[in-house]
């Protein structure tokens, strides 16, 4: 949707591994006071989570370790409950602990004391594969080869990958609307190729300008009804300057008022004009316009 930043949450890589350690080097020798000082502060704060320590075969998967056709490894320590498992774009909560082979834990929900939440296909691809694996509740172990991890990116947790992961819970995207292939006779066409149907009715009669600041709940699919992000999935309205966003949301904002919900079909020309790394062809959004800022 950002004419520069792809559109929200794709492009920004997060990951299920935010808190690696990094070491750092000594400091001078510091006088009595400033020791004193310190040591006061320091009794103040919390004490650091303290490292899990690594599972016996953290060095490799064992003979009775499932493998699939991508090299990834798994293991179920604890079964789950139903036959449901998450989509790939599932927003899952989870707890885990991750460790290089080496035996060092390099980040950890667990130790933190808070579940992590994410989009499932916004993570590392043994991740986004091996989640789907997974019932509700289940506790699983995977060995994620380089290939499927960080492929020894500097800065990231290096080599083959161990995960202990609890599936607690998930949220599935919404389903792509029956019409997503093409508009239907019921929709507005602009003079641009634009086309558009109102879902829902707004609140007022308030429309936004093309330099308003708005704030969304959004949806997108490609016509083929595959979605390529939704911040109903990330539980986040999105807000952003309408300017600066590709041509067919800076249109189609203006038509609606403030509470409408709407769908609309966007052109390639409107879009992002098949540019490699974007979703090509014509796009489809559901659009709620929570608030118009300015």
């Amino acid at each position: 949707m950002y004419r520069n930043l792809y559109f929200l949450g794709l492009g920004l890589f997060l990951t299920a591994c935010e808190g690696q350690k990094t070491e750092t080097p000594p400091e001078p020798a510091k006088t009595e006071v400033a020791k004193t000082t310190e040591t006061k502060a320091a009794d103040s704060k919390p004490p650091e989570p303290a490292d899990i320590p690594a599972p016996a075969d953290v060095a490799a998967p064992p003979a009775d370790a499932q493998k699939t056709a991508s090299g990834l490894a798994w293991k179920v320590l604890t079964e789950g409950t139903g036959d449901a498992k998450p989509a790939p774009e599932a927003k899952v909560k989870v707890h885990y602990t991750g460790w290089t082979t080496d035996g060092k834990m390099f980040d950890s929900s667990v130790a933190r004391g808070k579940p992590a939440e994410f989009p499932l296909n916004r993570v590392i691809a043994g991740w986004t594969e091996g989640l789907q694996l997974m019932k509700k509740g289940e506790k699983s172990r995977f060995w994620i080869p380089v290939e499927l991890a960080y492929k020894n990116q500097p800065g990231r947790p290096a080599g083959m990958l161990v995960f202990d992961v609890e599936l607690l819970d998930w949220t599935e995207p919404p389903a792509a609307p029956a019409d997503v292939a093409a508009p239907p006779a019921d929709a507005k066409k602009t003079k641009s190729g634009l086309a558009i149907k109102t879902l829902t009715p707004g609140t007022g009669t308030t429309k936004p300008s093309a330099s308003s600041k708005v704030t969304v709940h959004y949806s997108g699919w490609t016509t083929d009804g595959k979605m390529f992000d939704s911040s109903v999935v990330r539980g986040k309205p999105a807000t952003f300057p309408l300017k600066e966003v590709i041509p067919g949301w800076t249109e189609g904002l203006q038509l609606m008022a403030e509470g409408e919900k709407a769908r609309l079909w966007i052109p390639k020309e409107l879009a992002y004009n098949d540019q490699p790394g974007r979703p090509a062809g014509m796009l489809v959004f559901d659009v709620e316009l929570l608030k118009i800022e300015n």
